[in-house]
């Protein structure tokens, strides 16, 4: 059962956060691993971006690929047995979804926190210090140490630079839109812009169509705005044998390869679109007008608070444009958490010539006087693993290299044999 920390644990391993990763790796853990782990996270109870669960949003991946299954059909944690013994099956078997409800994934993973025991929610850590072993600290308070770290804190809303100084009830990342659809439906003809055309944009969007909205403006960098691809080919980039094939090329050419798969993770899902298209031009017939327009190619600069809301500075490709919006949401992508190192910690960390720390092929970070205690933050091994490496697909796959690294051995085994692509 989840708690919050109130004594000081010393443990083989602790766990910063409680995400999807870090909670695939304390299942495996604690059917494969001799020793302990524990999970802080600073939410007060198990969620999974709870801000962005907005009606009718789905999933990306199969529920097969879920915390365990690719790797151990039989774990108790897998998404099939929280079904069952949650008495769902039916149900979501009957509803016939292509993708799961992304609040069903959400709940599998609120179960899967509830039946491991060993995530203590409620606990902010704010500092990590090194001595002799990795002390964990939250308001200055100890509440664990360990002989391993394995940091998971996930991503944050990111705001760029012309847009910090008008943040606000008007202008706010895609996690305040839940509360602020209602607030905003008083005058569904002031217009509302959505910057981003990720699958995060791509949801705002939707929303709003949703709430009734009638002058919504979806700006995006793109020269169009790409739905995901999810042909067979680009699937072979979410495989094992690929992740290892990264290893085995030069860091130049890994970033090139990983930059050349954006399109097979971080675009939108086809469904999404078509709903898009289809909402809109059901409005168009009932009102005679399209209540969004798309905007590709476009870069927002930034926002001027002008005439009871805002101006946008917009480059475009024929130049310069001005476009006026009552309310802006800012789906401008997320950045990696920093990680909560004192100083003394993070001058021991190996840094590549772009001021990032360096991975090795078992996720663990580079750094001086380990002693045989090992450090992991796979949470940013998008150049140094591939997308996949940060997505849901293959999280069990990276926490069983994780597991065998902190123990010497293979302690999980997986296959991935059956190939025919021959990369470079």
């Amino acid at each position: 059962m989840t708690s919050q920390a109130t004594t000081v644990v010393d443990v083989h391993t602790i766990g910063l956060g409680a995400g999807p990763g870090n909670l695939s790796l304390a299942a495996l853990f604690e059917g494969a691993a001799p020793d302990r782990i524990v999970l802080f996270d600073a939410a007060p109870g198990p969620s999974w971006h709870p801000q962005l669960m907005l009606p009718g949003v789905r999933m990306q991946t199969s529920w097969l690929k879920d915390l365990v299954s690719v790797l151990d059909p039989r774990h108790r944690l897998t998404f099939l047995n929280y079904l069952v013994t949650t008495g769902r099956l039916f149900g979501l078997l009957n509803a016939q979804f292509g993708v799961i409800p992304r609040v069903e994934y959400d709940r599998y993973l609120a179960w899967a926190s509830e039946q491991l025991g060993n995530v203590h929610h409620g606990v902010r850590v704010d500092r990590v210090s090194f001595d002799r072993g990795f002390e964990v600290y939250s308001s200055d308070r100890l509440v664990g140490r360990s002989r391993h770290l394995v940091v998971g804190l996930g991503s944050e809303p990111y705001v760029p630079e012309g847009f910090q100084d008008v943040l606000g009830d008007s202008v706010f990342v895609p996690e305040r839109l839940a509360e602020r659809l209602r607030p905003m439906s008083t005058d569904l003809d002031a217009p509302v812009a959505v910057i981003g055309c990720g699958q995060t944009g791509a949801e705002c969007v939707l929303a709003l169509l949703g709430g009734g909205f009638r002058n919504i403006l979806w700006f995006g960098r793109r020269p169009w705005f790409q739905p995901i691809d999810d042909s067979p080919p680009a699937n072979e980039h979410y495989r094992p044998a690929y992740l290892e094939y990264l290893q085995q090329v030069s860091t130049e050419t890994r970033r090139r390869l990983v930059d050349g798969a954006t399109r097979t993770g971080d675009a939108i899902t086809p469904g999404v679109l078509q709903s898009i298209y289809q909402s809109n031009y059901d409005r168009m017939l009932a009102d005679g007008s399209f209540p969004l327009t798309i905007l590709p190619d476009r870069s927002v600069i930034s926002a001027e608070a002008r005439d009871g809301g805002y101006e946008l500075q917009v480059n475009a490709p024929r130049g310069a444009e001005r476009h006026h919006a009552r309310h802006v949401v800012l789906a401008t992508g997320r950045r990696t958490r920093p990680l909560p190192f004192d100083n003394e910690l993070r001058e021991r960390l190996e840094l590549d010539d772009n001021g990032e720390v360096v991975l090795d092929a078992d996720f663990s970070v580079r750094w001086k006087g380990t002693n045989g205690h090992r450090l992991f933050a796979p949470y940013l091994s998008r150049f140094s693993h591939g997308i996949a490496a940060t997505n849901l697909t293959l999280l069990p796959v990276r926490s069983a290299i994780i597991l065998n690294s902190l123990f010497d051995r293979e302690l999980v085994r997986f296959r991935d044999e059956l190939l025919s692509t021959a990369w470079g």
